[in-house]
């Protein structure tokens, strides 16, 4: 299973034109990395007061991942960085809802999104009201809601979205029209 990070930045003022050149270097270098899969740069609003840069990058694995943070590419990166940042990263990695959809690119659209996750619940709730119906009857409405979202939750999150959005990538994420054109 892929790994998702997100990390945050805040840069200096008047340092965040040499910050996004800089971090795009690095993201070319770090695709040399054979287990890097994606890296997106997320930045404030136009207009936006917030110096809060936003790093999405996605790794093939746990130990892809801890090379590539162990590496001396990744520590020269993070002396260019601390010079144009304030403070420490913050480093999350993603999961359930929040990695589901996670692209190397964009995001797919909130419908598509919608859709997906409607067709991986709509089969586990039915699945459950057919198997489960009779025991969860007897039990208290708060305790049968309960264990039917905790059932849910857990089939989404480890089995059936991981799968599903492993099947319709290309339809969520379809190539972008600059690697088209390089193809």
């Amino acid at each position: 299973m892929p790994i998702h990070i997100a990390i945050t930045r805040r840069v200096r003022p008047g340092c965040e034109a040499e910050f996004q050149a800089a971090l795009r270097e690095f993201f070319q270098a770090s695709f040399a990395h054979g287990g890097v899969l994606g890296a997106s740069m997320l930045t404030p609003p136009p207009g936006s007061d917030s110096r809060e840069f936003g790093i999405l990058r996605t790794f093939a694995n746990e130990t892809e991942r801890d090379a590539l943070y162990e590496s001396p590419m990744f520590k020269t990166w993070e002396q260019r960085a601390s010079t144009l940042t304030e403070g420490e990263p913050e480093y999350r990695e993603l999961h359930g809802l929040e990695a589901w959809f996670r692209s190397p690119r964009n995001p797919p659209p909130r419908w598509k999104m919608a859709m997906v996750t409607l067709l991986g619940a709509y089969p586990v709730s039915l699945l459950i009201g057919i198997a489960l119906s009779p025991t969860l009857k007897e039990l208290p409405l708060p305790l049968n809601l309960l264990a039917v979202s905790a059932i849910i939750v857990t089939m989404l999150t480890w089995v059936v979205m991981p799968l599903i959005t492993r099947l319709l990538h290309g339809w969520l994420n379809p190539p972008s029209p600059m690697k088209e054109r390089s193809s």
